[in-house]
């Protein structure tokens, strides 16, 4: 997606976007972090790219921001504190290994992650 130039929003007009164009999971700020399952990469709403709409590159979308991803607001799932905490302490594994596994927790509202040990 590097072509295609990211659209410069406020943090008010951001997250009102994030609401709409997320159909998974709630954006109560941009601070939220989320794990994204196809990058392994922990993101935030701040740093979720807004892409399309009135530039004539098809419908608004967002995406990971992380160069070379393909992820859409599906594969991004709200990781646990202890999660979190874990992979701030784990060493550098290579893209190839994934540091969180995550399975539906059979609500609407995400998935559970944890850490393999």
């Amino acid at each position: 997606m590097g072509l295609i130039s990211p659209i410069d929003l406020s943090d008010e007009k951001k997250l009102e976007t994030l609401g709409r164009l997320d159909q998974f999971r709630q954006w109560p700020s941009l601070d939220e972090k989320r794990y994204c399952l196809v990058c392994g990469k922990i993101i935030s709403g701040k740093q979720l790219q807004v892409i399309g709409g009135m530039r004539g590159t098809g419908p608004l979308r967002i995406i990971c921001p992380t160069p070379g991803c393909p992820s859409i607001p599906m594969d991004w799932v709200l990781p646990t504190d202890e999660v979190l905490a874990q992979i701030s302490a784990a060493p550098a594994v290579s893209p190839e290994q994934p540091t969180v596994k995550c399975r539906s927790a059979g609500s609407y509202s995400g998935h559970e992650c944890s850490v393999p040990s």
